[in-house]
């Protein structure tokens, strides 16, 4: 039996020798038509509902708040599941833990489809979201392990890529197929997404070379958590994280009520187009990561900041192009900082690297479901400008904290 199985814990000369995964070779290129998949699975399960939330009032009969619950419930569960899965892929390996998140989540999302009413819905999607807190902080582990230094920024920055288009797919995708057909059909369509990307992930995905194999004890899982808050730079980048998501759901989930209101009066159909923007951070996170690699994370991390910044203002100009064109940039600068930061919380944790991954990601839709909600009563009280400046706040913090990273010294040695 091969060394490299996933799961087995390579003797140290074994490690030395084996080679990690340089940009240029078929393997980073399977590797990465893998993990874009991983990402397009993520983030085209997760949000596919947002645009049917009027669909859902309709359908069964209930307020904003509860319909919101098909997207909350699923982030709450994917936050917590996150913790759990990470420390399940450090004993059971990465790839495993990976191909079973990413089946589940999608034959999930295609029972929703047939759920006969509201409760037995959300209780699918909560399901849902539990299944693919598998895929991230096993991916990010993942790549942090097995791909070298030199090549990990555009190989996460294609990982978040994937969740670029899948974050548009999803939204803009069942948006139209409801339209269309029915919400039956449209999380059906995306069901079947996700089966096939699954497939395509499971084809191109190597096992694990890198890994080792960590006894599944509490004590340790604990203190593998407790190691990371207590590393300076892992805790302000899972800050950062909770600033950067936070802010970028906030913007996506009330934009379209500026929209919407008598200022612009758009139709629901425009407002939805919106969305394709997020073709803007596809192109960012992977030329972004490419370049952190060639001139250093910390030299370009904290503009990412400047770019949402800059991005929020352009929003407050009275106009339809003001609106669109500051989402744009403001999504530049999200995922941008986001490639950079999820590379760096791998290179800075020295071991359990899943348990690093899924602190970020916990931070992350933490932050999200938090600074969102908050978001949402500022816009009834305060309008788009409280809006804004709850996440000019939050990008101001963020960029401190680049700021601080930019002075560390990097912890991981160098490899190769």
């Amino acid at each position: 039996m091969s060394s490299s199985v996933v799961g087995i814990a390579l003797p140290a000369s074994s490690r030395a020798e084996t080679p990690f995964i340089e940009r240029g070779t078929a393997d980073f290129l399977r590797t990465s038509i893998a993990l874009f998949c991983a990402g397009l699975a993520t983030f085209t399960l997760l949000y596919c509902t947002q645009p049917l939330l009027p669909v859902f009032s309709r359908e069964f009969g209930i307020n904003a708040a509860s319909s919101s619950l098909a997207i909350s419930l699923p982030s709450i569960a994917l936050a917590i599941g996150t913790l759990i899965a990470s420390s399940l892929s450090e004993t059971f390996g990465r790839k495993p833990l990976m191909v079973g998140s990413v089946f589940a989540s999608a034959g999930l999302t295609f029972l929703s489809a047939f759920a006969p009413n509201w409760e037995s819905f959300l209780v699918l999607r909560t399901l849902q979201g539990l299944a693919l807190a598998g895929l991230p902080a096993a991916a990010m582990a993942y790549l942090a392990e097995e791909m070298h230094p030199r090549s990990i920024g555009l190989a996460m920055g294609l990982y978040i890529s994937g969740n670029a288009l899948g974050g548009m797919s999803g939204r803009v995708g069942t948006g139209i197929l409801s339209d269309l057909t029915s919400w039956h059909f449209a999380m059906g369509a995306m069901g079947a997404l996700g089966l096939l990307t699954a497939i395509v992930f499971v084809l191109n995905l190597r096992p694990s070379r890198h890994f080792r194999a960590r006894p599944l004890n509490l004590a340790g899982l604990a203190g593998g958590f407790a190691m990371h808050l207590r590393e300076p730079g892992l805790r302000v980048l899972f800050l950062m994280g909770a600033m950067l998501m936070g802010s970028l759901v906030t913007i996506y989930n009330f934009i379209g009520y500026r929209l919407l209101s008598p200022e612009f009066g758009l139709s629901q159909s425009f407002v939805g187009l919106i969305f394709t923007v997020y073709l803007v951070g596809i192109l960012a996170s992977t030329f972004i990561g490419s370049l952190a690699d060639r001139v250093g994370r910390a030299r370009i991390f904290w503009i990412n900041m400047v770019v949402v910044l800059i991005g929020l203002a352009i929003t407050l100009h009275h106009s339809v192009t003001g609106a669109v064109l500051g989402l744009a940039v403001i999504t530049l600068g999200f995922f941008g900082a986001h490639a950079i930061a999820s590379a760096w919380v791998g290179r800075r944790a020295l071991q359990a690297k899943a348990q690093a991954s899924s602190l970020y990601l916990f931070a992350c839709y933490g932050g999200s479901s938090v600074i969102g909600t908050a978001g949402g009563w500022l816009l009834t009280h305060g309008g788009w400008p409280a809006v804004v400046a709850m996440v000019a706040c939050c990008m101001l913090v963020a960029l401190v904290g680049a700021l601080w990273l930019s002075k560390l010294k990097p912890l991981a040695p160098p490899v190769g």
